[in-house]
Formats: C-alpha cells, structure tokens, sequence
C-alpha cells in the first residue's frame, strides 16, 4: 500500500462520513489520504445477514475510497465488539507503519457508540508500539506526529471544535458522491439524514470562522499547551 499524509481511522466502514470532507479538502491540495476500517459495521441492516451486509459494506467501503482517492485498509473485527486490547492495537501500530501517516484523524473519546470509544482509547498504545524503533515487526517504526478528532454527530460528549480546515464547494461534491456509495447513506437502510446532517454542519461551522464551508477537529487535551514568551 502506499504511504499517506493523513489515515483517518474509523471504527466502521461508513464512518468516513464526518471527516470525509476533511479527506478530499487534503486530496485536492495534492495530499496524500488514506483509511482505516477496524469492523465493517455488518450489525445495522434490518432485513441482511450481518454476513451479507459485511461484503457488501467491503465493496462500498472500497469504491468510497476509490472516489476520495484514498488509500484503503481494514482490520477484522466485529461490529459492536471491538476491544480495546493489545491485538487491536498492534494492528493498527502494522497499519501506521505501513501507512507513515504526518497525522491521524480519528474518533473523539465522548460516544454513545463503544466501537468509537473504543477506536479512540486504542489509538495511543498503537501510537507508541509504530513509533518505539524497540518494538520489532515486519516493517520500520514510525511516530505519528499529530492526532485529531472528526466532529461525528455520535461522538459529541465534550467536544470542542479547536481546528477547522476551509471546505470547498467542490470538495463537497467530491464528499457527496463518494458517500453515496454506501446504501446507509442513500437512505436504504436507516431514515437518519447523515448528508444532510453533514453539509449542514460544515455550513455552521463555516459561519463561526467566516468561511462558506470549514469542517472541525478536536485537540487532544494536552495539544491545548502553547509556549509563549509574551502574550501580546
């Protein structure tokens, strides 16, 4: 797989609709994305097997990909049973190193979904097991250099939007129909408006930073930090 500027990393294929935006924002610049499923997110289909909404959110989840010209990875892992445990994390550490990610966008720690929160308390030991050149595996260490935390209407419990990033109207497009790869998001599977939701979102945000479109990010706490040798 190639190397990337940014891996976004979601608990379920389809969780690329809150920073999808942020995604093709950085591929248009001429940046290099990528992501990283860790379950298909097989459980929420009324009328499908959790077998058969599995391959079919693989093949989804590949051409949204396609789309936001990103790279694609995914773990294995079940649907509303992901652990936070050590296999989880060195396979993400395997993905880190593989991918070489300058930075991280994941889930915010305030879910009501356990998979989010559980992606979210992952993430620091993968970090450090893909930057420790002690820990030896099949590909060399990196350290990862930033993290930040897609704003997803499920993950909202204390967020604080600290960084936006400037949305264009065609990089909404490019969001727009990538995500409509996904039944979920075309309204076959759930009545929940997640594009509308969404486009909404990112028009308020933009308002609150005199943009037209901007897409938010949480900080984790300790980023808050600023060295400052005079405040004026």
């Amino acid at each position: 797989m190639p190397e990337v500027d940014i891996l976004a990393i979601g608990a379920h294929m389809g969780d690329e609709i809150a920073w999808g935006m942020t995604l093709a924002a950085h591929r248009r610049q001429g940046l290099r994305v990528g992501m990283l499923h860790l379950t298909p997110g097989e459980k929420g289909h009324k009328t499908m097997s959790p077998e058969e909404y599995a391959a079919q959110k693989r093949i989804e989840s590949a051409a949204c990909a396609e789309d936001l010209g990103a790279a694609w990875w995914a773990l294995d892992y079940r649907d509303g049973e992901l652990p936070v445990a050590e296999d989880v994390k060195w396979g993400i550490a395997d993905v880190l190193r593989e991918a070489r990610p300058r930075l991280v966008l994941t889930h915010w720690k305030g879910s009501m979904h356990k998979d989010h929160t559980a992606a979210h308390e992952n993430l620091p030991d993968a970090r450090f097991f893909a930057g420790l050149p002690a820990f030896r595996r099949p590909l060399p260490h990196h350290w990862v250099g930033q993290v930040l935390f897609g704003e997803n209407w499920e993950d909202l419990r204390g967020y604080e939007p600290e960084v936006y990033v400037r949305i264009l109207p065609e990089d909404l497009d490019v969001y727009e129909r990538a995500m409509r790869r996904y039944a979920l998001f075309r309204g076959e599977v759930a009545t929940f408006p997640y594009l509308d939701y969404y486009k909404a979102l990112v028009r308020t945000r933009g308002c609150e930073v005199g943009w037209e479109f901007a897409a938010s990010h949480a900080v984790m706490p300790e980023a808050r930090r600023r060295r400052l040798e005079s405040l004026v």
